[in-house]
């Protein structure tokens, strides 16, 4: 698919966004692919990363390699997810640590649009396609609100980690990131990646490889077969995580399951931030919003 600078600057900035998010634990990456109209294209290209380029290689050369892997997408796409995520997840926890209210608010508004817009490409509603969106939604609430996990795990389940985290991070309202967390694992890769420790790096790349090839297969015949139900589960995903990114939480100390328990502003313990809150909640909104009327124009 040949694109114009134009279209590529655009595809860059949405890479840019879906690596921020896929940095932050409880965001996913898959969302803003699937709101900015790329996410089909993403799983479709994916796929045809195989065995049989190697043929097309000695035959053809690269250039026709280049053609039929949609190169010109993922270099544009990974260039700008590469240099957010690693500046994000430098970052990302000195902002949850000191301005937690603040880069929720961001995300929550980000999300808040998302769910509307992934909502919008369904075609059909009726009973089958509510209680799927429903499922989704209680199954995304559920995983993004179970405890982290703390263990000291050795440096090969990081590949087992990257798999899983990769298979999460390009399903809508699943943050591949906080799975990460779960498995306890958030921290050493960060570490990994401050250190620039390449074992561990390598170890999880390999992980992130085996895991998108094998699962965008999956969701390629997925979304040929039943795509309506698929657009129900996404829609379904993407509102039940929005529980986990309301920027204001306090702690549940009496329950076994919800540690954090969300509250209304005006019931938060200390400085609620309410009007930054807002603005940056309708910055994030203004985003999705502006990112669809582009990719309308390009269309």
């Amino acid at each position: 698919m040949k694109r114009s600078v134009k279209s590529n600057i655009l595809l860059g900035f949405k890479g840019i966004l879906m690596g921020a998010a896929e940095a932050v634990p409880g965001v996913s990456g898959g969302t803003i692919a699937f709101v900015t109209g790329i996410y089909e294209e993403l799983i479709l290209s994916i796929t045809k990363i195989r065995w049989s380029l190697l043929d097309i290689l000695q035959k053809q050369g690269i250039k026709a390699v280049w053609k039929e892997v949609n190169g010109s997408f993922f270099l544009a796409l990974l260039s700008g997810m590469s240099v957010s995520f690693v500046i994000v997840l430098k970052t990302a926890k000195w902002l949850l640590l000191h301005h937690p209210i603040l880069i929720w608010s961001f995300f929550f508004g980000l999300i808040c649009g998302s769910t509307f817009l992934v909502g919008r490409a369904m075609k059909i509603w009726n009973t089958t396609s509510i209680v799927t969106l429903i499922f989704g939604a209680l199954l995304a609430f559920v995983l993004t609100n179970l405890p982290a996990g703390n263990q000291n795990m050795p440096d090969w389940f990081l590949f087992v980690a990257g798999a899983i985290a990769i298979c999460a991070m390009i399903l809508p309202g699943i943050s591949g990131a906080y799975l990460l967390v779960l498995m306890g694992v958030y921290d050493d890769l960060g570490q990994a990646v401050e250190d620039v420790d390449l074992k561990k790096i390598v170890l999880f790349g390999a992980g992130v490889i085996f895991g998108i090839l094998s699962f965008s297969r999956l969701l390629k015949w997925l979304f040929a077969h039943f795509r309506n139900f698929i657009l129900a589960l996404l829609t379904g995903f993407i509102f039940g995580s929005l529980y986990k990114i309301w920027p204001w939480k306090t702690p549940d100390p009496d329950s076994g399951w919800i540690t954090d328990r969300a509250v209304w502003p005006s019931s938060y313990p200390s400085e609620a931030h309410g009007v930054e809150a807002l603005f940056l909640m309708i910055v994030g909104l203004g985003i999705i919003v502006a990112l669809d009327s582009l990719q309308k124009e390009n269309q």
